[in-house]
């Protein structure tokens, strides 16, 4: 989570059971006018679905902490008894207490009437039991299902026995409107079957909880141990799960977040049938689409996802995408970011094929790709050398070419350069040794080590090829030349712009 952000967003977690928390002082959100008239039916209808998360889970006490003991001036004879009691509690000694059971809670929702409830993956992580508690204080023993952290979302099972249960329906969260009612039903600070009502403030918020983010903004108040509870429309049908709220005080003031219910039906539905989750897989590694590489890229505005790298063997590569491709629209949907094709491609069935339109140096195509399944792709692959320091800057050598209007210094790719930048034998291109101190290159963040493989979508094989491509580039008075760099073994687009 950004730093900005990181200590105003907190999940709507679970509280102490035996905790009420007042907040005073916390402003207080704009409150609406009721469309004709009240919630009371609309809630008295739901109530019954909505229910508690009660979880317990062991803590070990682990006596006094480096943090907490005592300072005192060096000599003191305080010194040394704190140090020896200390060190007796690290040892087990002293009277520590035994592990104790912390008892805490949340809220969910039931989707089937077989028993299956829907909640945050936050709410029982950790947990060493799980109990379902519905609207008539019924307590049930529940199973987790699954679980997915990359959404946090779990669902659980209860086993209703004799009783009937009253499930919700899903809506199509793509359909809903800013400015439209919503109702939030959860068990807030321990107050179970409380309902706020409010609306929808912001649709596609991107708050750095995952890459998969897509947050419904809601001013309903949500609080603490609101979180895996519903966010209904008007007619009752959840359009989202109560995730996170964005607070300086930790209690509502007005911004809270869901998840969409179009990102969390399929988690959900591969969870109850899977016990995980199977998600779309193309097969390439994207970055978002700058204004300077629009005319490198034959854009007319910076829009789609720039494919970086395509997996060999993966499903981008067999319907040929290529790196430098950018990606405008994926089985039918426009892709105006590198998010939206994250989740477009994440919440389509894996085995699908799809149409995915790219734009390549300024034509449109159109490809058909079959996706694979990210969690298959991801178990199998081998894992990656760690990215290292950077090299210190080496000496400018007989074999190295001046790249000015760029600032940095080239070199053919020797033996020697290989091995001291870490640069695979498979690698083609040519390698930086130098980079210009506050230089249009250094201002991009290019490094001594990157090796630059392409140019204007142009392979560079040597120094002939990069000198006379950057002329090129100069002759037809472009202002920023489109490097393919290569670091660590990961390949980006980095947009340079030309000295005047």
């Amino acid at each position: 989570m950004g730093s900005m952000m990181q200590d105003r967003l907190v999940r709507s977690c679970a509280v102490a059971a035996t905790a009420i928390v007042l907040m005073f002082g916390a402003v207080s959100p704009v409150q609406a006018r009721a469309p004709e008239g009240d919630f009371a039916d609309l809630a008295e209808r739901l109530l019954p679905a909505v229910v508690n998360i009660s979880t317990t889970q062991t803590v070990q006490n682990r006596g006094i902490t480096p943090e907490g003991m005592p300072q005192f001036p060096p000599g003191s004879p305080f010194e040394d008894f704190f140090k020896e009691f200390f060190e007796r509690q690290q040892r087990g000694e002293g009277g520590n207490r035994p592990p104790r059971q912390v008892s805490s809670l949340g809220s969910g929702f039931i989707v089937d009437a077989r028993g299956y409830v829907v909640t945050n993956n936050h709410v029982i992580a950790d947990a060493d039991q799980v109990r379902v508690i519905l609207h008539d204080n019924t307590e049930l023993e529940a199973k987790i299902i699954g679980r997915d952290p990359e959404v946090d979302i779990a669902v659980l099972k209860v086993e209703p026995k004799d009783r009937k249960l009253t499930a919700v329906n899903w809506t199509d969260s793509d359909k809903i409107r800013v400015g439209q009612w919503t109702l939030a039903i959860g068990n807030p600070f321990g107050l179970g079957g409380t309902v706020t009502a409010g609306i929808v403030s912001a649709r596609g918020r991107d708050i750095n909880a995952g890459r998969y983010d897509d947050f419904i903004q809601t001013d309903a108040s949500i609080n603490k141990g609101n979180s895996g509870g519903p966010l209904f429309d008007k007619e009752g049908n959840v359009i989202g799960i109560n995730t996170a709220i964005f607070s300086q005080s930790g209690g509502s003031i007005g911004i809270g977040f869901a998840v969409p219910a179009n990102l969390a039906r399929p988690v959900v539905q591969q969870l109850i049938e899977f016990g995980r989750t199977k998600r779309g897989w193309l097969g390439v590694q994207i970055q978002s689409v700058t204004d300077e590489m629009v005319e490198a890229l034959g854009l007319q505005q910076a829009r789609g996802a720039l494919v970086a790298k395509v997996v060999p063997g993966g499903p981008a590569q067999k319907a040929g995408i290529d790196s430098g491709d950018v990606v405008v629209s994926f089985d039918g949907k426009a892709i105006a970011s590198t998010n939206a094709l994250t989740r477009s491609v994440a919440e389509t069935p894996v085995g699908k094929t799809v149409n995915v339109e790219i734009m390549r140096k300024g034509k449109k195509q159109t490809v058909k790709a079959t996706l694979g399944e990210l969690e298959a792709a991801m178990a199998s692959a081998k894992t990656e050398n760690s990215q290292k320091a950077d090299a210190a800057r080496p000496r400018a050598g007989r074999n190295e070419t001046e790249l000015a209007d760029l600032g940095v210094r080239i070199a053919p790719l020797t033996k020697e350069l290989r091995q001291k930048h870490d640069i695979k034998d498979d690698v083609k291109g040519v390698v930086i040794t130098d980079v210009e101190n506050d230089g249009p290159a250094a201002k991009r963040d290019v490094r001594v080590g990157d090796v630059i493989i392409e140019m204007a979508q142009s392979e560079i094989r040597n120094t002939d090829d990069a000198v006379e491509m950057l002329k090129a580039l100069k002759d037809a008075k472009r202002k920023v030349a489109l490097l393919q760099i290569q670091r660590a073994g990961e390949p980006r687009f980095v947009p340079v712009p030309l000295k005047s």
